[in-house]
Formats: structure tokens, sequence, C-alpha cells
């Protein structure tokens, strides 16, 4: 079996990842469930959410409502004391230069748009959710440019690459304490939607008994103030679906793809 937690596993909190694992491990092995030692961090992420043998993983909302639901089961929603955050739930940050004097979204027609992935909820599905008012069915971006990553699409938009871009609260609050001079130089000039937290998941090719009692686990998890996590909330799978009805009211604007 295999654990994973890549989603906000940056340098300056790899420690706490590791706390927070160990906590869990704990859980599982005072249940009899022989939990590995450390965290799995090589490897792409389709290929360990997808991993028969994933104890604990987290994912992102979007692929997981969209493909994962099938191999793999929500375990838990994390829940952050982050600005932007609302119990199990988050948002995105709409992020401008510091030094751009405009304001509002719509004044962002015609330039140009960072985003961390196509298969992102806060990136991408959120960002497009607030886009699709304004866009009027057509494209609102004279180029959408493809980072790879949160802080990727931070950089971008600091070094004049793009000029606006969707940020997770949770990613852009951690990203101010490891990288406060890249936070520094960007505004917030909106948000987006809420819509739940991103997941902790397992395998659903393992035992129903193996996966409540890593529920067990991260029921008693305690805090861990350098993620920003101060506890867990357990909702049903179907919570995700909110995802699906961003991406639908996009749709039905006439706006299916951010562009």
């Amino acid at each position: 079996m295999i654990a994973a937690l890549p989603m906000y596993d940056f340098p300056w909190v790899r420690a706490a990842t590791d706390r927070l694992w160990a906590a869990v491990r704990g859980g599982l092995r005072a249940q009899g469930i022989a939990a590995p030692e450390g965290l799995t961090r090589d490897g792409k992420l389709p290929d360990i959410w997808r991993d028969d043998g994933l104890l604990l993983g987290q994912t992102c909302g979007y692929p997981y409502w969209t493909t994962l639901r099938r191999s793999s089961e929500v375990l838990a929603a994390p829940i952050y004391g982050f600005a932007g955050c609302q119990g199990p739930n988050h948002r995105s940050f709409l992020i401008a230069r510091r030094d751009d004097p405009r304001t509002r979204l719509q004044e962002f027609r015609g330039d140009r748009a960072a985003l961390n992935g196509f298969d992102s909820n806060s990136g991408m599905n959120l960002f497009r959710s607030v886009v699709a008012p304004l866009a009027g069915g057509k494209p609102f971006f004279a180029a959408v440019v493809e980072t790879g990553g949160h802080a990727l699409s931070l950089a971008a938009v600091v070094e004049e690459r793009a000029d606006v871009a969707a940020i997770d609260c949770v990613t852009y609050a951690l990203l101010a304490r490891g990288d406060a001079r890249l936070v520094a130089a960007t505004k917030i000039i909106g948000e987006t939607p809420a819509s739940p937290a991103l997941p902790f998941i397992a395998s659903r090719a393992l035992a129903p008994e193996t996966r409540a009692a890593v529920r067990r686990a991260l029921r008693d998890l305690p805090p861990i103030p350098e993620l920003g996590l101060v506890g867990v909330a357990f909702l049903p799978e179907t919570a995700y679906a909110r995802v699906a009805e961003i991406e639908a009211g996009a749709q039905a604007l006439g706006y299916p793809r951010l562009a």
C-alpha cells in the first residue's frame, strides 16, 4: 500500500506534511493496518491516484468528480483556516500584478490568463465560472498560458507573461509564507465561488474495512498550523457534484472552455 499527499507539499511545509501522515499512520497501525512508513513522492499524479494500493491520497475536486470517483472514494474533506476557506469549502483568488492599476476582472478582456492546468478546479473550473458571465459566449482572453502549477502561474503574472490568474486560496496562503516576495508582487482583484476542498481519497480496490480505518484515523487528526489544517469534514461523495454544477453554469452561458 502507498500514501501520497502531493497537493500542498511545498518544500517549506514538507516536514508538516510528514507529520500529518505520521498521525494517520499511527492511527492506522493502532487499528492493525500495516501502513507504509513514509509518503510516496515520486511518480505521476494520475498513476498515484489510480493505484489499487492507495491507502491515503489527496486530489483536486475536478479530476475526482470527472474520472477518479470510479476507482477511488472520498474519505474526508480538509478544513483549512485560511482566508477564502469556509468550513470544508475553498475558493480561488483572482490575482494580478500589484502595480497593475486595474481592479476588476472585466478590465482584463483581451489580455493573457495563466492557469495551472485545464483539469484543475481552482485554476480553471472556478476561474471559468467568473469569466463566463463577462465573455458573451466568445473568447475573453487573447491567450491562455498553461503553466503546470499555481506557483508557476503566479510567476507568469509577476514576470508579465500573463496578466491574471485564479489561485487556490490555500496555495496562496502557503506561498505567502514560503515565497513571500512572489506573493507581495501580486494583488487580489476578486474571488470565485466556493466548492468543496481537495478531498482525501483511497482506492476502491481496498477492503471497505480498511477505508473505514483510514476515516477513523483522519477523524483523530490534530490541527497542523503549518498547513493551515484545522480538521476534516465527512462529506458525501455527491458534495463534489458542485464541480459539475459550476462547469454546467459556464457551459449554459456558451463558455465551455477558458479562452
